[in-house]
């Protein structure tokens, strides 16, 4: 039988990476990003995407992953591809709630993160990212006007709300981390019916129970009503229930709303409840004189650390407390304070600031424009008509007037499941908006992602949902 020859030095000594090629390849992509995604993707005269049918889509690309490699020529057509296809999320005509356009100095930090690739869990491993993340962190809170506290960056709002509830239910029970939920009483979380799905999903992951996730009502503009908010704790606590979070929404998915924090606050005072407020899309405004007044109004660490003693050794030469990992439930967590930083280090919080009062100028404008143009319909003043359910609007067949319905449905067609066009409309909305963008994407109109109006306040966000009596041509 014959053995395989054991590598020699030479080969050990040689780098698994080609870095020079690499460099090469890297410096080729650049250029598509520049030119495909930055350039063309920002230019009014060019498409919001290259719509293609999913099994059309997945043969373009071909995606099966091979034995072998390709070559460089190949992979840069790749590149292509996928900036070709992909949606052009910064372009001018693309609106929707979760995007703002691109932010350069934002984006020259997402790239220097990766390229660092670094992890947030000691100073040794992220000295410069752990004093930043300090820094900014202590910007933010200077701007909700505390002069000390704790936090970290989180992969996103819902994990964020997440953390919240867990911090919360620790503080009213800490042996929960160590004795698990067996011992605990039935723990209840209150919010509203206009707050993120998040919430829910929450106390389902966190063994609490959805069943224990209690909506307060909310007055026409979606926010929450301070009274029954109050009315609803003390029923839960009259059914042997221990209140312990109320979870409060500053610019809710739907409609924008922000709920009325100061006198939430006062109830949560008067019952002694944890207050969180998820901010993740109206945070912004304070960085606004004109506009912060809608948001008026050291657990990390003992909550979530796992005492990992191989990592965060407590005889090292530097203040252990930059040691932040243990703050958080992921070790390695990647680093989200660079673009941030960047972007706040070259406008200054006046330069934010004044984005977001540009926001608001741009919603205000754009409501008005619908308003005096014939063909649209904000629905924002027919909202009394569509009834909220977990999975679709639906609505009673005299509620929609006939021309409108008439004329969206000459766009997206009618759903066979239904006998009245009229009832039928509601329920068609996520169908008939993906065929009526292929239908406007086609005469490179604007994408309209959602159908409802809403005003948005992260940083030059605009979203305003309409229907327009738009027909194929």
């Amino acid at each position: 039988m014959q053995t395989k020859e054991p590598a020699s030095l030479c080969d050990l000594n040689e780098p698994l990476i080609d870095h020079s090629e690499g460099q090469h390849f890297l410096n080729e992509t650049f250029r598509i990003i520049m030119e495909e995604v930055l350039c063309k993707g920002t230019d009014i005269k060019e498409k919001v995407c290259e719509w293609k049918e999913p099994e059309e889509l997945a043969l373009l690309l071909d995606l099966e992953l091979r034995a072998t490699g390709e070559p460089r020529h190949r992979l840069l057509q790749r590149v292509k591809d996928v900036a070709k296809y992909s949606i052009k999320t910064s372009h001018p005509r693309f609106f929707n709630q979760q995007y703002g356009g691109v932010d350069y100095h934002s984006l020259a930090g997402r790239f220097l993160t990766e390229a660092l690739n670094t992890n947030l869990f000691t100073y040794e491993a992220a000295p410069v990212f752990v004093l930043m993340e300090t820094e900014v962190l202590r910007g933010l809170r200077q701007l909700v006007g505390w002069t000390e506290g704790d936090g970290i960056f989180c992969p996103g709002g819902s994990t964020s709300n997440m953390y919240a509830m867990n911090l919360a239910r620790y503080r009213l029970f800490p042996q929960v981390k160590s004795q698990g939920l067996w011992g605990l009483p039935r723990l209840t979380v209150f919010t509203s019916p206009e707050s993120h799905y998040s919430v829910k999903k929450g106390a389902a992951y966190l063994g609490l129970g959805t069943d224990n996730v209690i909506l307060v009502k909310v007055d026409d503009g979606g926010r929450m009503i301070p009274a029954d908010l109050d009315e609803k704790i003390e029923l839960a606590k009259s059914q042997g229930a221990v209140p312990f979070l109320v979870s409060c929404t500053s610019g809710t998915t739907v409609q924008g709303a922000f709920d009325p924090l100061d006198h939430i606050a006062d109830v949560c005072q008067k019952h002694k409840l944890w207050m969180h407020v998820d901010a993740a899309w109206g945070g912004s405004v304070l960085f606004s004189k004109q506009h912060r007044h809608l948001m008026k109004g050291n657990l990390l660490k003992q909550c979530h650390s796992a005492n990992a003693t191989y990592l965060f050794q407590q005889d090292k030469f530097y203040d252990v407390n930059l040691d932040i990992g243990d703050k958080s439930v992921q070790c390695s967590r990647k680093v989200d304070c660079l673009k941030l930083w960047l972007m706040w280090k070259a406008v200054g919080s006046d330069g934010l600031a004044e984005r977001v009062d540009r926001a608001f100028i741009h919603v205000r404008y754009l409501v008005e424009q619908m308003k005096k143009r014939e063909g649209f319909h904000l629905l924002g003043e027919v909202r009394n008509y569509l009834k909220h359910t977990e999975k679709a609007y639906t609505a009673p067949s005299q509620s929609w007037p006939k021309k409108w319905v008439t004329r969206f449905s000459h766009v997206t067609g009618r759903p066979t499941n239904r006998a009245s066009p009229h009832e039928a409309l509601p329920v068609a909305f996520p169908v008939s908006v993906c065929k009526l963008r292929k239908k406007l994407e086609v005469r490179q109109e604007t994408i309209i992602n959602k159908t409802q109006k809403i005003e948005r306040l992260w940083p030059l966000m605009i979203w305003v949902g309409v229907v327009s009596s738009v027909t194929p041509e």
